[in-house]
């Protein structure tokens, strides 16, 4: 990278002139999406009465029963479970998981090995993983482009094939996040050759991203984090599980125990900010799409590759910059973390994570504590030394930041970039 460029504001300023026509598409996305949301808040009748929690059991929630409606209404599924006590989206995926396979049952990943901690759950070396518990598992690698090999997939179906399980994101690979239509041709292809398997979908940091949701094409049951996407920023826990009523019920019961299923389980406050978030949803994950894009726009136009580019599809928040050393990726995670508003004056470091085989570097300044809604960046510390950044709650902030990671690069002498004067 031998040219030279302007300083870090004006290359942030001159990349958001560039993305004005991929925003103006986001905003009809955001549009609909909110439409949606609104509708489901009308239909289920939400009122204030709903924004009181409950304790001890939690019987009789009716702010819960009311939140459950509206997530099931708008992602277009018969019920929905949705609960301050799932604590991130790997543990309701993992609830799922247990919830509908039994021993001798078998588990098909389509999108290839999901990623680190889902795998510790599948088939990692603990006694309660579900492979130890006699559960089969294999996965579908995916295509040299990073796609579902759908007639690979179906290849794979056995007998005894109970679910079928999609990633949607990325999570920390170089390849495409799935778009819902695909998803439904995948799932309908899978239906035809079986069509008494389950088809599962990992829903995390996918949703309000597209106009629909992976049950209004066939997906029978999805989960995914409140700190995530449908949170709205405003959760401070939680996570929800939708698709076919008797699915959920026995997600319900994994979750607490049979007979007490979605019955139980307090809500503590919480009911006010869980509604809300899921209200400014539609607009807080636009909001990080457009800083998606600009991030993109950037970093490609300082020679860095990215993925997806700010002209491609999306099907999920996440960024992807490959950086290609470790120095640089431990300098753009401080750089995240001294732009965001909690902990600014924190130094993030390589450490080892549950559920990985190697040392995470994880910035996020974030209000609630590992939130990826928020202005945030992972990445594992192994080549080819990707970095993948999520989240923004607003545009504004984005800018600002990138301003910052830029300038930090430019001092380190990463960059070519002239820092401004103070």
């Amino acid at each position: 990278m031998s040219r030279s460029v302007a300083e870090p504001e004006l290359v942030v300023a001159r990349a958001r002139v560039e993305v004005q026509s991929q925003w103006a598409a986001i905003d009809e996305i955001e549009r609909h999406n909110q439409t949606k949301v609104l509708k489901a808040f009308h239909a289920a009748r939400v009122s204030e009465e709903h924004f009181a929690g409950s304790t001890g059991y939690g019987y009789h929630d009716r702010g819960r029963e009311v939140l459950e409606e509206v997530y099931a209404r708008v992602f277009g599924a018969e019920a929905a479970l949705v609960r301050p006590q799932i604590a991130s989206g790997t543990h309701a995926i993992s609830a799922c998981l247990f919830a509908v396979l039994r021993p001798g049952d078998h588990l098909l990943s389509a999108s290839g090995p999901p990623y680190d901690t889902l795998q510790q759950v599948i088939a990692g070396d603990r006694s309660t993983a579900l492979t130890a518990l006699g559960v089969e598992y294999s996965a579908v690698p995916l295509t040299p482009d990073g796609h579902v090999d759908v007639p690979a997939v179906l290849q794979a179906l056995r007998p005894n094939t109970r679910m079928v399980m999609l990633q949607r994101s990325r999570g920390y690979a170089w390849r495409p996040a799935i778009p819902v239509n695909r998803i439904g041709e995948i799932i309908s292809a899978v239906k035809s050759e079986k069509p008494d398997v389950v088809c599962f979908v990992d829903n995390c940091y996918g949703e309000f991203v597209e106009t629909l949701e992976p049950p209004q094409v066939g997906a029978d049951l999805i989960a995914g984090s409140l700190i995530k996407n449908p949170g709205g920023g405003v959760a401070p826990s939680g996570g929800y599980v939708a698709g076919r009523a008797a699915l959920v019920s026995l997600v319900a019961d994994r979750l607490t125990a049979p007979g007490l299923g979605d019955r139980v389980g307090p809500t503590l406050g919480v009911n006010r900010q869980l509604l809300f978030g899921f209200f400014q949803a539609p607009h807080t994950v636009a909001e990080a799409l457009r800083g998606a894009v600009l991030c993109a726009q950037v970093f490609e136009s300082l020679g860095l590759a990215v993925s997806p580019g700010p002209k491609d599809p999306r099907a999920d928040l996440v960024q992807a910059i490959r950086l290609g050393n470790p120095d640089m990726v431990q300098l753009f995670c401080r750089a995240v973390q001294s732009s965001g508003p909690v902990d600014a004056h924190v130094r993030p470091v390589p450490s080892a994570v549950p559920g990985y085989d190697v040392p995470v570097i994880m910035a996020g300044g974030t209000f609630v504590q590992g939130s990826s809604m928020e202005w945030s960046a992972d990445a594992p510390m192994r080549p080819p030394y990707d970095v993948f950044v999520q989240g923004g709650l607003s545009r504004e902030h984005v800018h600002i930041a990138l301003s910052i990671v830029i300038e930090q690069f430019a001092r380190a002498g990463y960059l070519p970039v002239q820092a401004p004067a103070y």
